[in-house]
């Protein structure tokens, strides 16, 4: 049986440690050997205590200084590449790299002459300069690349070894949720989940809410509540005290499967011109629990919708567009209903174990 070894540079509660999660529990259920590298305090800190598991952990955290999240980067990088030497005699070791930040044990991988298998989760060429080197070396250090959706392959010169599988929701999860569309339709209550990147949406999100006051919002923002207090201490600049008593603001949440819920519509407000997702993890949550979404019109995440029938796609910097359809989805029960149907439906069709037997095919090179 193949040893597993799996290197991630930051392990919270985002898209990307969410699904590697998944990947870790089918192999180990499947009785392989899996070490896995990451940093403490994220949902991957949950296999712990799973049988064949081993955990090497590291303390990191971005920080709003660029200098210093590089040189912590940096560090990790020189680290697990040191570590990763350790597998220089384990013929079985194949090296799992999640996103493409762990540049440093790819690199020891190849040297040591392992397999090397890329879990592609970001899309570089619509990021910057340092992202677009990161996809370089993984396109010449990578024996294969997972890609979670056909719009971010078809960036990759690379064409051979490079096979698409689309990201999926554990079992679990969706038994805790309970679509109901009549309930989700009486809620009025609009849901993002996001984090405080500028280009995220997350203050346009307020806007919306300050537009349409006869609907509840629902804001889960992936960070420290200090952070998140220092944010919209930050918005009040912008909107009066005491206008937006319809806006709710969560800071990081280990489990949100409670807001979806208790929400009637989830939205996702990326600006494409500054980034484009490659998976939308949020959307399909939110339609496997019958919530109609409205999303950006490019990307990933735009594989997962179709206009009109299961949600909306519709650009954020079109704000107008997006609040009137917010206000049609939740003032029209008919078309709420034929919305909710179908987007129940279509997160049907992303099953976790078939997500699974294909990576470990990928993996085992079957």
């Amino acid at each position: 049986m193949k040893h597993i070894v799996c290197f991630h540079l930051f392990n919270d509660y985002s898209g990307s440690p969410k699904v590697l999660k998944m990947v870790l529990a089918g192999l180990l259920d499947k009785g392989c050997r899996v070490d896995l590298v990451t940093s403490r305090g994220g949902v991957l800190d949950e296999l712990e205590g799973r049988a064949g598991l081993r955990r090497f952990g590291y303390r990191y955290r971005f920080s709003q200084n660029p200098v210093l999240t590089m040189l912590r980067y940096g560090a990790v990088q020189v680290y697990t590449f040191l570590l990763a030497f350790r597998y220089l005699f384990d013929r079985d070791a194949v090296f799992y790299i999640n996103t493409i930040l762990p540049v440093g044990p790819a690199l020891a991988g190849r040297l040591m002459g392992k397999r090397v298998v890329y879990h592609y989760h970001e899309n570089a060429f619509a990021k910057g300069a340092f992202y677009r080197v990161l996809a370089a070396a993984m396109q010449r250090l990578a024996h294969e690349i997972v890609c979670v959706s056909a719009y971010q392959a078809s960036f990759l010169k690379r064409k051979a070894g490079v096979t698409v599988v689309p990201n999926a929701l554990p079992r679990e999860f969706v038994e805790r949720l309970h679509p109901d569309a009549a309930a989700a339709f009486g809620r009025k209550t609009v849901l993002m989940l996001s984090s405080l990147k500028a280009y995220k949406g997350t203050r346009e999100f307020i806007e919306l809410a300050a537009r349409l006051p006869q609907f509840h919002f629902v804001l889960v923002i992936n960070d420290t509540q200090e952070n998140v207090d220092r944010y919209m201490e930050g918005m009040k600049e912008i909107t009066p005290p005491g206008l937006l008593n319809n806006l709710t603001v969560y800071a990081r949440q280990q489990d949100v499967f409670r807001f979806y819920n208790a929400a009637s519509v989830v939205v996702n407000l990326t600006n494409p011109r500054q980034a484009i997702e490659t998976f939308g993890l949020t959307p399909l949550e939110a339609m496997s629990c019958a919530l109609p979404v409205i999303v950006p019109p490019v990307g990933g995440i735009a594989e997962l919708v179709e206009d009109g029938v299961n949600g909306y796609k519709i650009d954020v910097q079109e704000l107008d567009r997006v609040a009137d359809a917010i206000r049609q989805v939740l003032t029209d029960e008919a078309l709420y209903a034929r919305l909710a149907a179908h987007a129940l439906q279509r997160a049907g069709q992303y099953d976790g174990d078939s997500m699974n037997e294909q990576i470990q095919q990928v993996l085992f090179g079957e």
